[in-house]
C-alpha cells in the first residue's frame, strides 16, 4: 500500500505502470479500505453530489450568515456572469460564482465537503463543476479525477499540514488550489509529470498566505479567497498543460510550505490577532459581534 509521504513517488509509480494517478489511488484504496471498487467510487460520488448541491443552493439564495457579514455574493457573481460581459470569460466567471456559493453555504451552516478543509471548501467543487459543464464531462470522469486530488491532499497532510491553525491559509486554500489543479489536469488528459508540475505551480503561488479571519469567523477574507483560488487553479492547470514546468518540485514546495508555516507567527495562524483581523474595520466588526 502507498505511504503518501512523497507525491513524486506516486507520479513515478503511475508512469511505471502506464496508468493515470487516479487508477493507482483507486486500486490502493480498494485494498486499504477492504471494499469493492464500486463501493469506493460510490463514496466519492456521494462527496461530489454534496459539492454540486452546495453550488446549486448557494447560487440560488441570498441568505445571510448569522454574523451578517456575508451572503448573496454568489448570486451577484452568477448574475454578472450570465450577462456575458465578464473579463474572465464564461467558464472562470461561473467557477468564481460557484466557489462563492459553496463557501457561503458553509458560512450559513449548510452541508458541504471539506476539500480539504471547510475554510477552503469552494475551490475544488467550483473548478470541477465549471469544467464539467463547459466540456460536458461525465460525473464518473470527475469523480475519478478527485482521487488524484485526494492523493495530493494526503501527501500534504503527511508531509506538512492542512490546518490553518498550524500552517496558515497557505495550508488550506493553498492545498485546495493544488488539489483542484491536479484533478483538472487529469480531466484534461495531462500526464503524471504535468500533474506534478501543476501542483507545484499552484501551491508555490500561495506560499506565505496567512490565516487572519476577522472576528474569528471563517467568512472574511476566507470566502473571497476561495473565489481567487479558482482563478489560480485555472492558470496553473493551463500552464502545466502547455508544458511549463516548475523549477522547484512539488515535494520540495510542500516542505517549503511546512517550513514557512513553522516560522509564521501564531498571530497569523487563525488566532485573529493580526493581519486583516487587526485592522480598524476588523476590530470594529469584532466589537459589533460581541
Amino acid at each position: 500500500m502507498l505511504k503518501f509521504d512523497e507525491f513524486q513517488k506516486i507520479i513515478i509509480l503511475a508512469k511505471e505502470n502506464n496508468c493515470r494517478i487516479s487508477e493507482l489511488i483507486i486500486e490502493d484504496q480498494i485494498h486499504a479500505l477492504e471494499i469493492s471498487e464500486e463501493a469506493l467510487i460510490d463514496r466519492m460520488t456521494n462527496n461530489y453530489m454534496v459539492m454540486k448541491d452546495a453550488i446549486m443552493t448557494g447560487s440560488n439564495t441570498s441568505e445571510k450568515s448569522t454574523s451578517g457579514l456575508i451572503g448573496g455574493d454568489a448570486v451577484r457573481m452568477k448574475t454578472y456572469a450570465d450577462l456575458g460581459k465578464s473579463i474572465c470569460g464564461e467558464n472562470l466567471s461561473n467557477a468564481i460564482a460557484s466557489a462563492l456559493a459553496v463557501a457561503e453555504v458553509n458560512a450559513c451552516m449548510g452541508r458541504i465537503v471539506a476539500a480539504p478543509t471547510a475554510g477552503a471548501c469552494g475551490i475544488m467543487p467550483a473548478a470541477l463543476w465549471s469544467v464539467q459543464q463547459s466540456l460536458k464531462l461525465s460525473d464518473e470522469a470527475v469523480v475519478r479525477a478527485m482521487f488524484t486530488a485526494s492523493s495530493l491532499g494526503m501527501v500534504i497532510a503527511t508531509a506538512a499540514t492542512l490546518a490553518g491553525a498550524q500552517g496558515g491559509c497557505q495550508a488550506e486554500c493553498g492545498s485546495a488550489t493544488a488539489m483542484a489543479t491536479v484533478a483538472l489536469i487529469e480531466l484534461m488528459g495531462g500526464s503524471p509529470n504535468q500533474i506534478g508540475h501543476g501542483a507545484a505551480i499552484a501551491l508555490k503561488s500561495v506560499l506565505g498566505l496567512v490565516c487572519d479571519p476577522v472576528a474569528g469567523l471563517v467568512e472574511v477574507p476566507c470566502i473571497k479567497r476561495n473565489a481567487i483560488g479558482v482563478a489560480q487553479v485555472f492558470a496553473a492547470t493551463d500552464m502545466a498543460l502547455a508544458g511549463i514546468e516548475s523549477v522547484i518540485p512539488i515535494d520540495e514546495v510542500i516542505s517549503a510550505m511546512k517550513a514557512i508555516g513553522d516560522e509564521m507567527p501564531t498571530s497569523l495562524k487563525e488566532t485573529s490577532e493580526s493581519g486583516l483581523a487587526d485592522t480598524k474595520t476588523g476590530r470594529r466588526i469584532e466589537r459589533d459581534l460581541m
